[in-house]
């Protein structure tokens, strides 16, 4: 057709903080210069030519040619089809003001800890009681507010389980209000007909839901009840309401093996993108770590097939990520300590990432006693591994400091009982044998997450 617009789930929108457009998509935010912006401005529904003559008209020197291949870049990013799509039309973000940096893109708003699975790979904190008072309604509509004025673009809203939230459909409204993408990250199981058609009404952008595997008996096993059918269910719902929609499946030594057939229920479910994480070892997946590890053959094997898939199925993204253990270099965690993202957890404690909390003497605050701008660039736990003064040796001297932000802090805590040392995935870390050990240790049993 040769016409472009934007994919389902992407979003144009002007953020008066940064002055400057950006593209919002379910997992990412992506800045546009102000030539990209032009270009996608005009992806309304005429042909690549059609675009470049209204660009002549408007500025010097512009060729099709050139217009051709960003839209062809925008593409290979699966950001923009050129079968029509969805028009391009900017969506004003609320807030102003002068920028002070770091700017966060992204909040992942932990809204409770509740759920009614019981995973044993669930990355949520082992001891829940400082957690179980959680933030009120006001509260959360506070904190989106100051999110949206800091210069937040994106919402994730997780926990736990969201869907267990009643106020959830009113969060969602007031974030794509003030024009932040929202994604819900869900087990799927509370999920109804009537909440769905509310959830779209006020402006979700995009579902990830979660399967634990292809096989139902494992399936059911890992959930600790019998959701695997629920869950397809729950597809169907989301597959009608028109929300973006992402499977998500984490992988660990008891189904990495099949890892096709997850693939192609997440295919068969309908989803247009599929992310194939392997366990992330925090929280309850940190204390199952034996009995959740793959050995490094399985890991292998998994990559080869995770490529075979893609190949298979070339209209969806199909993210597989490997475990750090398994690797010699370590992740870009959140992109950089307090550089891009931050958590609030259920009780309002703001946190540079997901499992910051268990680190000792960190220096912690929360949304109910600070505004949110003030802990983003004044607290101490923000501001202890930010940028790069605080790497040790060989973080310091090292070319990819800037690109892989010296790995994951709870990471080199949780290893080596200290937060400031090299990640121990990195295989220049005086610390790498012990990532070794760990994946070459006897398997044990799994304990189910506590249910709450």
């Amino acid at each position: 057709m040769n016409k472009p617009g934007l994919r389902r789930g992407v979003r144009l929108a002007y953020d008066p903080v940064r002055r400057a457009s950006a593209l919002l998509y379910p997992e990412g935010v992506l800045l546009l210069n102000e030539t990209a912006a032009a270009v996608v401005e005009r992806c309304t529904g005429g042909t690549v030519a059609e675009m470049t003559a209204a660009l002549a008209a408007e500025y010097e020197g512009v060729s099709e040619a050139d217009v051709a291949a960003l839209l062809a870049d925008l593409a290979a990013r699966r950001l923009i089809t050129f079968d029509g799509g969805t028009p391009a039309a900017a969506i004003k973000a609320a807030g102003g003001g002068e920028a002070r940096h770091p700017v966060p893109t992204g909040m992942l708003a932990e809204l409770t800890y509740r759920c009614p699975l019981r995973c044993a790979y669930c990355s949520n904190p082992i001891e829940l009681e400082a957690y179980r008072a959680e933030l009120s309604t006001a509260d959360w509509l506070r904190v989106l507010g100051e999110a949206r004025d800091l210069g937040v673009l994106q919402v994730h809203f997780s926990g736990g389980e969201p869907l267990l939230r009643p106020d959830l459909t009113e969060l969602i409204a007031r974030a794509s209000g003030l024009g932040m993408y929202t994604n819900l990250i869900t087990s799927g199981i509370p999920l109804t007909a009537e909440r769905m058609a509310e959830l779209a009404g006020a402006g979700l952008d995009h579902l990830q839901l979660s399967i634990q595997d292809s096989d139902r008996t494992a399936a059911d096993a890992m959930a600790g009840i019998r959701a695997h059918d629920r869950k397809r269910a729950a597809a169907e719902l989301i597959r009608g309401s028109g929300v973006a929609f992402t499977v998500n499946a984490v992988l660990h030594a008891g189904n990495l093996d099949r890892l096709e057939t997850i693939a192609e229920l997440g295919v068969e479910l309908g989803a247009e993108r599929l992310e194939l994480a392997n366990t992330q070892y925090y929280g309850w997946g940190w204390r199952n770590r034996a009995a959740l590890m793959p050995a490094p053959a399985q890991v292998e094997a998994a990559g080869r097939v995770a490529d075979e898939v893609r190949a298979r199925h070339p209209d969806i993204e199909i993210v597989y990520v490997a475990a750090d253990y398994h690797d010699d270099r370590p992740k870009p965690c959140m992109n950089g300590w307090g550089s891009r993202q931050f958590v609030v957890a259920p009780n309002g404690d703001v946190l540079p990432c997901l499992a910051a909390g268990q680190l000792p003497d960190l220096g912690i605050r929360g949304v109910t006693t600070e505004p949110l701008g003030a802990i983003w660039y004044d607290s101490p736990a923000f501001n202890r591994f930010r940028g790069t003064d605080w790497m040790p040796e060989p973080c310091q001297s090292c070319a990819l400091r800037e690109v892989d932000f010296g790995g994951c802090r709870c990471q080199a805590y949780q290893v080596t009982g200290d937060a400031s040392r090299t990640d121990p995935a990195c295989g220049l870390s005086a610390d790498h044998d012990l990532m070794h050990r760990a994946v070459s240790a006897p398997q044990m049993l799994a304990v189910p997450r506590r249910a709450r």
